[in-house]
């Protein structure tokens, strides 16, 4: 294992600690949203860095792909509820 790679992969471990108390503490629902947003791309950043610990990256790189387009359509669905919450209160 390279020390560069498994450095890196401890720095966005430790830099993932931000957007989860957002996501937990965020006094709004979009303050909750961007923390997990933040949160799915800490996770990717650190998928490949797994990847690169492992001398794998092509298998990693296709885990962070379905994941990063989990979290698209997550995002799409939240945005559309909050749309329709919004509509539904005027």
């Amino acid at each position: 294992m390279s020390p560069f790679f498994l450095g890196i992969a401890l720095l966005l471990l430790l830099l993932t600690l931000a957007p989860l108390v957002r996501l937990v503490r965020g006094p709004t629902l979009f303050d909750r949203a961007l923390g997990a947003a933040l949160l799915g791309t800490h996770t990717l950043l650190l998928l490949i860095a797994i990847g690169f610990l492992y001398r794998r990256v092509e298998m990693f790189v296709d885990m962070a792909l379905a994941y990063a387009m989990l979290g698209f359509i997550g995002t799409l669905a939240l945005a559309k509820y909050l749309e329709g919450r919004r509509e539904g209160a005027r």
